[in-house]
This record gives structure tokens, sequence and C-alpha cells, in this order.
């Protein structure tokens, strides 16, 4: 029972000064509800307000590739390694770790596999799973100027919706076909698109030159997606270029589980994005494992 005698008057009202509320200070961020921004935040370090993702969704489409034959001997022991882990539910249940305390941004569409028209995809998963699941984001492919490019554009919005009524933030994977090129003016193009139809952070690839007006053109932060398996001192001078040209972290799978040793590969791109390390100082790193 509340003790109503011999209560103390308050006296650290500070009433000079103001209160601050303080929105999570990443591009794009601010307006946004407490819930989507504090898994914004779990994803983007708040010291660093940049990423490493570790993109392991690539079975959705193309089965058991090359480094991801065992999840659970691969992947589970470079989570402590990754800020966020990029995946499907499938896997999620599966394999991953509840313990792992690894952010979820869980892949939402799919359909097609390599063996179709890859843009003929529809959303894959609900919320409410990606709540049950308690992901901190979902992804979905967006197809600028391929077959099925405003169904997929269509998918996205579905999502954002969605992810407005149960604050979940929407990854928005810009997807570029064997037949669309990967130039300053066609990512500007598609990374504003995701954008202005309400994605709240956009995966896109590096470009050279102009990188700089794709990331400065885009009010959303851009991720970096690794794509094909490069060089290990190649993929570190990719990020490292793409975090000074405005990037606000990787999202890199076969630069990563397919390198010869993973572990050294992900913590030299750990180096490269939160502490700016150079990427031949990362490669030593990555060499001496």
């Amino acid at each position: 029972m509340a003790d109503h005698e011999n209560l103390a008057e308050g006296a650290r009202f500070a009433a000079s000064v103001p209160a601050r509320p303080e929105a999570f200070p990443i591009k794009g961020c601010g307006a946004l509800d407490w819930g989507m921004q504090s898994r914004l935040a779990r994803i983007f370090r708040p010291a660093t307000r940049r990423t490493v993702m570790l993109a392991i969704d690539h079975g959705y489409f193309q089965g058991p590739t090359t480094g991801l034959e065992r999840v659970d001997l691969a992947i589970v022991p470079l989570l402590p390694y990754a800020d966020a882990l990029m995946t499907t539910r499938g896997m999620v249940r599966s394999t991953i770790p509840p313990a792992s305390g690894t952010p979820i941004v869980l892949r939402a569409s799919g359909g097609p596999s390599v063996l179709r028209e890859l843009s003929d995809e529809q959303i894959a998963v609900g919320m409410e799973d990606a709540v049950r699941i308690n992901a901190c984001a979902v992804a979905v492919q967006v197809f600028i100027g391929g077959e099925h490019e405003t169904q997929s554009v269509r998918n996205m919005t579905r999502l954002v919706d969605a992810g407005q009524r149960y604050g979940i933030p929407v990854l928005a994977v810009t997807a570029v076909g064997k037949e669309l090129t990967r130039d300053a003016r066609y990512l500007r193009l598609a990374t504003r698109i995701c954008a202005e139809l309400g994605a709240h952070f956009v995966k896109t690839y590096y470009c050279e030159p102009g990188f700089d007006t794709v990331a400065a053109a885009c009010p959303v932060p851009l991720v970096m997606a690794g794509g094909r398996k490069l060089p290990e001192r190649d993929a570190l001078i990719m990020a490292h270029n793409a975090i000074e040209n405005g990037a606000a972290g990787v999202d890199m799978g076969r630069n990563i589980f397919q390198s010869d040793t993973p572990e050294a590969m992900i913590r030299a791109v750990g180096a490269v994005v939160h502490e700016s390390v150079k990427p031949e100082d990362a490669y030593d790193q990555y060499v001496r494992g």
C-alpha cells in the first residue's frame, strides 16, 4: 500500500530545461513511429548509424547456393559479427537460434525460381507472420524496368501499408536483370522510385562513377548489395567506396559465406563499415584471420 505520510516535495523537475525527444538520427527516419525507429536502430548501429547485414536468402529462388548448403554449420557461427541477418521465414524457424539476438530482415517476396522469369514475384509472407517472427524489417524485390515492374512495385507498396500498421520497416531491394545496366542513372531511378513510394530503406548495387549521386538523391538510407563473388580485397574496396560515397551499410552474402574464411571476412567488412578502416588494412586483418 502506498505510503502517504512524510512525502518529500520533489525538487528535480528541471523546469528551465526543455524536454528533448530524440528521433533515431538516420536519414529519413525522423517522422516514423517509435516502433519503426526502434527496429531500425537494431539494424543500424546507433553509434555509427551503419549496418553490416549478412544476406543468406538466396535459397528462396535458387536453392542450396554454394556456401549455404548447411546454414547451421556455415552461417550460425557468423551471427555474432552481423548487425542483421537477411533470410527467409523457413530458415528462421528451422535453423536460426532464437537466442542469437541477431535482428532479422525477413524476405517477404517470392514465387518464381531461377528456371522462370524472376520478376514475376508476389508477396510471399504476411506482415502478421513477420510480427510472430519478431522481424525488424521485411524485404521485397522491386524490378524497375523488368517485365513485371508494376506488380513488383505493388508488392512493395502493399507491404509498406501493412508495415505502417504493424510498425515494421520495409527494405526495397532494387533488382537488376541481365538486360539492365547497373549505372548511376538507372540506380538513381530505381532507388528514388522505391523511396518515393514508401520504402524505409533501400538495397542497391554499387556503381562507378556516380554512386554518390545515387545516395544523395535517395531520401532514405541506402545499403549496398554485395552482388557476385569478388576477390576479398576487391570486395573490401567496394564496401569502403560505397560507405565513403554515402551508403549506410552493406548487405553482403556470397562475398562473405563463399570466402575461404567467412568469419575473418565478415570481421574485415565490419571494420571497414563501422571503424572506417582502409581496405588494405582490412584485407591484412582478413589474411591474419
